[in-house]
């Protein structure tokens, strides 16, 4: 039998995400994010309607500049202002019961050992749903707030990672043996001390000697995801990962990535299944095909390309904010967007693309469009490549939720690719893979029992 997809929300804290101008609809609540009414009842619908997981991006920077400096993304909204996910997600894990709940952050924002109390912190306030994306950071503007004077370089930021994460592996899995909490009120011991141990880390970054101030939450680790595409960041995927997102632009280019870094995971000693795919896609749904077409035309009509053009280039730090929209883009320098110039080329071969379609491509490329049962044929097409689960990306909120839920979630039931909503509460890992903790083919696995005998590898 057929493994029913895993559906995630796909967000962030702020008022324009991926799908940029929106929030001027009338719908478009999400110009109030900093409501945080809006947020418990948009987790507390998903998690009655069955998703799986509300997974929230995240920056600490702006973009590149876009015609010729960074007012124009303060003007627009273009990821600023946004709020700290982390926060957010303590409220939301007191009002839901099933929901995964995934942040981003990286070694940029705070040393391993906070990071490490406040991730176990959640773990137990939502009684082991937490969920991490491990992400380098990529604007330059984000490590110059944070006191660097530009953007490291792009594999020492996964060598940064590297030690971060094995820091936190080392809080998480060793420092703190099973049973170490006795809580035993006769003897007036809380905790065994033969049991709790520092690390003693010393590295290149990070000297911390432990031990871990927080005892063992339901998943010690929380739950990794992770998103980078170039050759380094799959290999550390491959390495670390657990869950990991990936934006391809058709099911055959996602098989093929899908399959490339199962296979480098098999090389580090894991199993290909140990990870799970995660597809970003947006829905527009129709009762007929004929309004599903037309609703995606009018939604393309009120998106603000120039913001995603601001959006895209910007994250590769290319300003394209005085290029005309109608300029080839064979006569743009495409720098460190090259790829994605090559897969907009290859989407419009009768005749030369432009900057315009550009933006165009961006939002096409993750959209499905049609009724409930055709939607349903093209997901089962993502998941015969290979994809465990999606990202639905949203144009309103909470209006695409809502119409995901309430039009398209009951033909996936019936099809076995979306699951029932989960009665009795469990971790999220346990949900994606049967189990509370990390496997013993997981890197972070080594640690454990490692400081009781000394066995430090």
């Amino acid at each position: 039998m057929t493994k029913p997809l895993s559906f995630s929300a796909f967000l962030m804290n702020t008022v324009n995400h991926n799908l940029h101008g929106l929030w001027r609809e009338d719908e478009g609540r999400q110009r109030d994010f900093n409501d945080i009414d809006l947020w418990i009842s948009l987790a507390k619908r998903l998690d009655e309607g069955g998703f799986d997981a509300i997974f929230f991006a995240d920056v600490v920077g702006l973009y590149g500049n876009h015609c010729g400096g960074w007012k124009y993304h303060v003007e627009k909204g273009l990821q600023i202002p946004s709020n700290d996910p982390m926060v957010l997600l303590s409220a939301l894990a007191v009002h839901t019961k099933n929901l995964g709940l995934a942040f981003t952050a990286s070694p940029l924002q705070e040393h391993p050992f906070n990071f490490a109390r406040r991730v176990s912190t959640l773990d137990h306030i939502s009684k082991g749903r937490i969920a991490w994306n491990m992400t380098t950071g990529f604007l330059d503007n984000a490590f110059r707030n944070f006191g660097y004077d530009g953007m490291v370089e792009h594999d020492e930021r996964y060598k940064w990672l590297d030690e971060y994460t094995d820091v936190l592996y080392k809080l998480w899995e060793g420092s703190w043996d099973e049973g170490a909490l006795l809580k035993d009120k006769e003897s007036g011991i809380y905790a065994d001390s033969d049991k709790v141990h520092k690390i003693n880390h010393v590295g290149e970054r990070y000297k911390v000697e432990g031990p871990h101030l927080v005892a063992p939450s339901p998943q010690r680790t929380p739950v990794l995801f992770q998103a980078g595409s170039s050759p380094t960041g799959r290999d550390f995927a491959a390495r670390n990962a657990e869950g990991v997102f990936i934006k391809a632009p058709n099911p055959e280019l996602a098989r093929k990535q899908i399959e490339e870094t199962r296979r480098i995971a098999i090389q580090h000693g894991r199993d290909g299944k140990d990870l799970q795919f995660y597809q970003g896609l947006s829905f527009v749904i129709g009762d007929t095909e004929e309004e599903a077409q037309r609703k995606a035309i009018e939604l393309e009509n009120k998106v603000d390309l120039e913001m995603m053009v601001a959006h895209m280039a910007g994250a590769a730090g290319i300003d394209l904010g005085n290029v005309s929209m109608d300029i080839p883009l064979d006569d743009v320098d495409s720098q460190g967007m090259s790829t994605f110039f090559n897969w907009v080329k290859q989407n419009t071969p009768k005749r030369t693309p432009t900057v315009e379609d550009l933006a165009r491509y961006h939002v096409r490329t993750i959209r499905v469009v049609g009724t409930p049962e055709s939607i349903a044929d093209k997901l089962e097409q993502w998941q015969k490549a290979g994809v465990d689960g999606i990202n639905v990306i949203s144009a309103t909120i909470p209006g695409s939720y809502e119409e995901f839920i309430d039009y398209l979630m009951p033909v996936l039931r019936q099809r076995g690719l979306a699951r029932n909503p989960d009665e009795e509460q469990t971790t999220f890992r346990n949900k994606l893979f049967g189990g509370d903790r990390l496997n013993k083919r997981h890197p972070a696995s080594r640690y454990r029992d490692a400081f009781a005998s000394k066995n430090l590898v």
